[in-house]
């Protein structure tokens, strides 16, 4: 047997493997036989030995190897139009999408096996896979949206700019590794879908617009690519880093998304550009693009709050590690292959704005730019490609094993000899310690980045060479701190405190004061030490402060501001040491400090309409500007958010009425919003042009409706948005003709981004809130704003009974009253449907079951307040299924949407009694006070199982007798 003694080569684990690949092969081959290469000959077992996914594609299809032998394609590089030519001969004959689907899917598979043979005998290099894979993606994406664009045209005519009158052709722009020409074996492809400008179709009966054009194409593209079928997929496709991600339109124009960038863009989207690369699309259209992109990412100036913001993501990186510890993982694990792509784009996003060759989209390439321009220590520099490439590598060889996205290590003994076995090592001993000395060198490089001595500041600061190497030693000491105190502090990590007050000294914020505020924040030490010598934990007390002053030493004048005042030093320290929540809040927002001033309006908080008076009355005095009155609206729920959290640490509010009152602050806030969008869209285009030109916001056709805690009343400190947007309908002859303006779908597809760039856009202070836009119709892949019938059609036709769920807890909450009716009219006739009672509980109870296995975080020792077996969860869903199973007869339980109220009416009917009743709403309310305390102390919602194990267990009991009777 030919094979027999390559066989023998591998070890004994992996021997069986191939001789049952073989065995395959051959009985597929039938009589036939096939000549092969001696280079295939000498790799095939080591190669089907490592890479199941490539033995079977050749077993299943056996002209797939000869092919590739035949072709000579397996043992050359190819040229950089090599995918492009053989995809436009293949799909020439091509006429529906279909057939282009499984082209392009058999086409992959090929040229997959052909890239993970290269990789794994070495035939090519680790950077010209990478290339391969690139621009085998790129090349499936412009055929695909080639083709998808032609026939799309012959359907609803061609989309031609409404300003240029020069028909349009999408952009799709890569981020994330296909960005940066570094693919690997079984990645997603991140992708933004662009297009240039507003305006319709021509050249069919009826025009569409072209926002309509281009999403349609963008999910016909995204279908033909990632849909699974019995071929396989070509490659999947994510979405998310779009602007506002899943709650955002799926194709943007170019003036939206310039806008959005201008006033909404993040840092972390800036970091996210770093790898930004139009790959789809007319040239000038993507180099005009691509300018507008640069201008967001890359500033020409150092900005400090990009360092600042780079030392967040870094901290949040070094949360999220210490939270999982999972070592096993070498992209996202500890010394992965992330820590090192985020040294190399920090580097980037802060001197490519000076530096333009920084501007380069591939990791390899600015590494080697980096070392040769002195930016890295030529040491690490070498020492970080060298571990990018081998963690790269081993990433190649778990993924080759069954093309599964996968960047955990083998926990199994074979595969863990499989991965050794392809690396070159003997054992997985070997490989291991291979493994962490890269691994320990990547994590020594990134937890020294932004570090007093860091070498980020090796290249941009040779002026401050000195400031380095200046006296490090400490002035602060056990004995020091004991005589400030007064008295021997008996400290159970007397050396933390010592090392906090150094760091804070040594801190670039602070050595960057003048010597009067250093000598202001000397005097400061002594008075908060007092304050911490009397609680409980004074490092951890120490250490929220200590936070706090290096991010106001930023503006140096609330200094002067604690030493004046020193009451707000104690109100401050003491709201500090009860809430990390409110910590936070301080440092991010250090203008609150002036609240601390007047504890009379502190510690009240106003009525519904004294909250609405406070916020005009603030907007009244604010210049027209908009960018100031977004700042207002900010600092107005900041404000009111701590007023909040205050009343609640000092038990000032109780519990219902602290959800009540961020429920309403949220409410406030949205309909303030909501004008301030209206004005703009109507100063920008005028009136819609079915809308009265004196209509206001209340007569403006357009809705916010509020799900899920902002419908219920039950909003907590973090919580995001979940809005829908409905505009109302219209025909041709409610149309004023005489309004030159953009035609009302456009108008309010515009007006609800708007409103959402106001609520999350990130400026100094911040955003209002997170949006989440999923339960719209059709989801994440749906239209942004839906008119309202098409939205009653859904709900009547196409909705799941999980949306209908969802629908209990949905309520109007700005924008125009006629409409709003409308809308409670129709969730009313919706959720009072009759129903069959034995498929609601299973409905009910399959979605549940599907929650709980994917979402329930609970342990043997914790319970997940809200996905935990008898938790808040499984209360809403009780409360849910009385109003869908019983509403028909009982009209009263549509009257309310949040869920306390509903059990207590579901008791007065009769249909659950009173002690079941008050055993839901009691456990309810426990566990959101319970919620609540968490998040003031910014910890996940997950307790102790000892502390509700009476109420989970009436909870589970009421659950068997309500849904599986």
């Amino acid at each position: 047997m030919v094979w027999r003694k390559y066989i023998d080569k591998l070890p004994s684990a992996l021997q069986g493997r191939v001789q049952y690949h073989l065995s395959c092969f051959q009985r597929t081959l039938g009589s036939t036989s096939l000549d092969f290469d001696k280079r295939i000959e000498k790799t095939l077992c080591f190669v089907w030995a490592i890479s199941d996914y490539v033995a079977m594609s050749c077993a299943h299809q056996p002209s797939l190897l000869s092919d590739l032998q035949d072709s000579g394609d397996l043992f050359r590089s190819y040229e950089v139009n090599t995918y492009p030519n053989m995809l436009e001969q293949l799909l020439s004959d091509g006429s529906h999408e279909s057939e282009l689907m499984a082209i392009l899917r058999h086409f992959r598979r090929r040229e997959m096996v052909r890239i993970i043979w290269r990789d794994l005998t070495h035939w090519a290099e680790i950077e010209e896979i990478f290339i391969d894979l690139s621009k085998l993606a790129e090349a499936c994406l412009n055929s695909a949206l080639t083709y998808l664009h032609y026939w799309q045209t012959q359907q609803v005519g061609i989309p031609y700019g409404g300003f240029s009158n020069n028909s349009q052709k999408m952009i799709v722009l890569a981020m994330g590794k296909l960005g940066g020409g570094e693919l690997n074996l079984s990645s997603d492809i991140d992708l933004i879908f662009v297009y240039p400008e507003e305006g319709e179709t021509q050249g069919e009966k009826k025009n569409i617009s072209n926002e309509e054009y281009f999403t349609r194409l963008a999910r016909s593209l995204i279908r033909v690519l990632s849909y699974l079928t019995p071929e396989g997929f070509v490659f999947r496709v994510d979405t998310r880093l779009r602007p506002d991600g899943d709650s955002g339109p799926l194709v943007s124009s170019f003036d939206a998304i310039e806008n959005y960038y201008q006033y909404q863009g993040r840092d972390w989207e800036r970091y996210a550009m770093v790898k930004m690369r139009a790959v789809v699309g007319e040239q000038y259209a993507k180099d005009h693009l691509i300018k507008i992109l640069h201008k967001f990412t890359y500033h020409q100036y150092l900005e400090s709050n990009i360092i600042l913001s780079l030392k967040d993501m870094k901290s949040l990186i070094n949360k999220e590690l210490q939270q999982k510890k999972d070592e096993s993982n070498i992209k996202l694990g500890l010394g992965g292959i992330r820590e090192i792509e985020f040294i190399v784009q920090s580097f980037q996003l802060i001197y490519g704005g000076e530096d333009p060759n920084l501007q380069e989209q591939n990791i390899f390439s600015i590494l080697n730019y980096l070392i040769k321009k002195n930016y890295l220590p030529s040491y690490i520099g070498n020492e970080l490609r060298a571990a990018y490439i081998f963690l790269r590598q081993v990433e190649n060889c778990i993924q080759a094993y069954r093309d599964e996205q996968t960047h955990t290590l083998p926990a199994t003994l074979e595969n863990q000899i499989r991965l050794s076995f392809a690396m070159g090592y003997e054992d997985w001993e070997s490989f291991s310690i291979e493994l962490n000395h890269h691994r320990n060198k990547i994590q020594k490089y990134f937890e020294e980045l932004f570090t007093t001595s860091s070498y980020i500041h090796y290249k941009t600061h040779p002026d401050k060479k000195e400031l380095l190497k200046q006296d490090q030693s400490t002035h602060y000491t056990n004995e020091s701190i004991g005589i400030v105190l007064n008295n021997p502090v008996d400290y159970s990590y007397p050396k933390k405190i010592v090392e906090m007050l150094e760091q804070l000294e040594q801190s670039w914020a602070i050595r960057a004061l003048s010597k009067r505020r250093q000598i202001q924040l000397k005097q400061l030490i002594p008075l908060l030490l007092e304050i911490i010598n009397h609680i409980e934990k004074p490092e951890q007390g120490l250490q929220r402060l200590v936070i706090l002053l290096e991010a106001i030493a930023k503006q140096p004048i609330y200094f002067d501001l604690l030493l004046k005042y020193p009451k707000v030093i104690s109100q401050l320290a003491n709201l500090c040491i009860a809430s990390p929540f409110i910590a936070r809040q301080l440092t991010h927002y250090p203008v609150l400090l002036a609240e601390l001033l007047n504890p009379n309006t502190l510690y009240q908080v106003p009525k519904f309409h004294q909250l609405t008076e406070n916020l005009e009355q603030l907007l009244s005095t604010t210049p027209s500007d908009l960018d100031q009155k977004m700042d207002v609206l900010r600092h107005f729920r900041h404000r009111e958010t701590l007023r909040a959290a205050v009343a609640d640490i000092t038990g000032a509010l109780p519990l219902m009425r602290i959800g009540d009152y961020l429920t309403y602050l949220a409410e406030v806030i949205i309909k303030k919003s909501l004008e301030l969008s209206w004005q703009y869209l109507i100063n920008q285009y005028g009136y819609p042009c079915n809308i009265a030109k004196s209509g206001t916001v209340e007569h403006c056709g357009f809705i916010v409706v509020g799900y899920g805690k902002l419908g219920g009343y039950e909003l907590g400190y973090g919580s995001d948005l979940d809005l829908v947007f409905l505009y109302d309908v219209f025909t041709d002859e409610s149309i004023n003709r005489e309004q030159k303006t953009i035609h009302p779908t456009v108008f309010y597809s515009r007006l609800g981004q708007h409103l959402i760039q106001i609520l999350q856009t990130l400026t100094p202070l911040g955003k209002l809130y997170d949006i989440d836009m999923r339960l719209r119709p059709g989801g994440t892949s749906g239209l942004l704003v839906n008119s309202f019938e098409f939205y009653k059609d859904y709900q009547y036709n196409q909705a799941w009974i999980w949306e209908h769920q969802a629908l209990v807890r949905a309520r109007f909450i700005a924008g125009d009253k006629q409409l709003a009716t409308s809308f409670a009219t129709l969730r009313n006739n919706i959720l009072s449907r009759q129903r069959n009672p034995k498929e609601l509980q299973t409905e009910i109870c399959s979605m549940r079951s599907k929650m709980h296995s994917e979402l329930d975080r609970s342990q043997p020792d914790l319970f997940d307040l809200k996905q935990g077996r008898g938790g808040i969860a499984d209360i809403e869903f009780i409360a849910q299924y009385g109003v869908l199973a019983w509403s028909h007869k009982h009209p009263s339980l549509l009257k309310y949407p949040d869920n306390i109220r509903i059990i207590e009416e579901l008791a007065q009917i009769g249909l659950i009694s009173l002690e079941d009743s008050q055993k839901l709403t009691d456990s309810y309310r426990a566990y959101r006070a319970a919620a609540n305390r968490l998040s003031l102390q910014e910890q996940d919602e997950l307790i102790e199982c000892k502390y509700f194990d009476r109420e989970r267990s009436e909870i589970q009991a009421l659950w068997v007798k309500l849904l599986t009777a």
